[in-house]
């Protein structure tokens, strides 16, 4: 792939004649080490389509930018994209403190934003394409999984931001609906250094929570997981589950340290489906062996093809088109097949469990059958169902082509 698809690039001419992408990920900063991985996948798919002939003959190209982790600087690029370069579609984002930056941008240009990246919920806006999970699809069966498992006195750890806080809003309803607690809450900020995390560990020991739930973003993830393994010599009886932690993260903590905890997400790099291996081969055929995916890069990868998939369907430049034929539209990712819901523009997706194993890898140990409709404000949390809707297996299975569990 050729850096002058992956750089701006004001050259009007050439846009005159080629469908835009704008594409705002961190590639320096605390958050860059997940947004590589999604700015990567976005690309790896803006690569296959164009390499499949582009939409209805044309090659859709990206107009990237680098918002050096700076929150305020994702709105500033968003602004320059949308004004600047003409774009009227962009994907970007992790932090949700990012996306509220972009949000009103694109609503006042009437432009898309699809922000590929697990979120707090409550939230709706018909210029925002949300491809990560909801709480429904991650916080309400990690809460089931680390209650029945683990015990019910929880601790939360968080950067201090709008996700953590809002994420453990969330979450601290889901566990006191299952009969549990928290005992602990504190944050820090997203630069955080490791005696900060060793403060609030010698609290962990002092109030002994059955697990820890971690919101903790970017290269604190890293810095805390490795503080804790110092602290604890086994995580058996108080692992720390995360809804952030991602291969990343794992690989940038070490094994040792990564061993035993657990997250839920859509997707996991090394789900044997023929079409989680195929996304794998590209990606690391682009980036290089040792390059890891994530369920954000996943997502981000999806929304491209799926965006790829309206355009062509649209036959249009029209945002509005574009958004009705999206609707209309399944993908199958990586994950299993997706689609956009359009009740709320949030997406359908898979819900996994996973442990870190001895190999750096995360292990699914309990999935579903089907894609969930997302619920992105929790209108129906039937907590009672999801018990007895996971099957806790060893490996997942090939959902297939199901989606009919609205």
């Amino acid at each position: 792939m050729s850096e002058a698809v992956m750089n701006n690039n004001n050259d009007g001419a050439k846009r005159r004649d080629t469908r835009l992408l704008g594409v705002l990920f961190s590639q320096t900063g605390v958050l860059s080490i997940i947004e590589k991985t999604q700015q990567r996948a976005a690309m790896l798919a803006l690569h296959e389509i164009n390499e499949a002939g582009g939409i209805l003959g044309s090659p859709l190209r990206a107009i990237s930018y680098d918002a050096a982790s700076r929150i305020p600087r994702y709105g500033e690029l968003a602004e320059e994209l949308m004004v600047r370069d003409g774009v009227k579609i962009m994907i970007g984002c992790y932090a949700s403190s990012a996306r509220k930056e972009v949000l009103p941008i694109v609503e006042r240009h009437n432009g898309i934003l699809f922000y590929p990246t697990l979120y707090e919920g409550f939230e709706y806006s018909s210029n925002v394409i949300y491809g990560g999970a909801t709480p429904n699809q991650n916080s309400v069966p990690l809460a089931q999984y680390m209650t029945r498992n683990y015990g019910s006195r929880c601790y939360f750890v968080g950067s201090d931001y709008i996700y953590p806080r809002e994420s453990n809003r969330v979450m601290r309803h889901i566990i006191r609906e299952l009969g549990g607690e928290v005992v602990g809450e504190r944050y820090l900020p997203l630069k955080a250094k490791s005696e900060q995390y060793k403060r609030i560990i010698e609290d962990i020991k002092k109030t002994r929570p059955e697990f820890i739930f971690s919101t903790v973003v970017g290269t604190g993830t890293v810095i805390f997981y490795q503080a804790y393994h110092e602290a604890f010599a086994s995580v058996s009886r108080a692992p720390i589950c995360s809804l952030t932690t991602s291969e990343a993260e794992i690989y940038g903590m070490g094994a040792a340290a990564a061993r035993g905890h657990i997250t839920a997400a859509p997707y996991f790099q090394n789900l044997p489906t023929e079409s989680s291996q195929r996304f794998v081969a590209r990606y690391r055929a682009l980036y290089g062996d040792d390059a890891f995916v994530t369920s954000c890069g996943e997502a981000a990868y999806s929304q491209v093809h799926m965006l790829s998939l309206a355009m062509e369907q649209a036959a249009s430049h029209d945002v509005a088109d574009i958004r009705s034929a999206l609707y209309g539209i399944s993908f199958m990712a990586p994950q299993g097949p997706v689609r956009v819901d359009p009740e709320n523009n949030h997406t359908y997706l898979h819900s996994r469990i996973a442990k870190v194993g001895d190999n750096c890898e995360y292990e699914v140990v309990s999935d579903l059958e089907v894609s969930i409709k997302p619920d992105p404000y929790l209108v129906v949390p039937n907590l009672n169902e999801w018990g007895d809707a996971w099957a806790m297996r060893g490996s997942p299975k090939n959902t297939g082509s199901s989606m009919d569990n609205d």
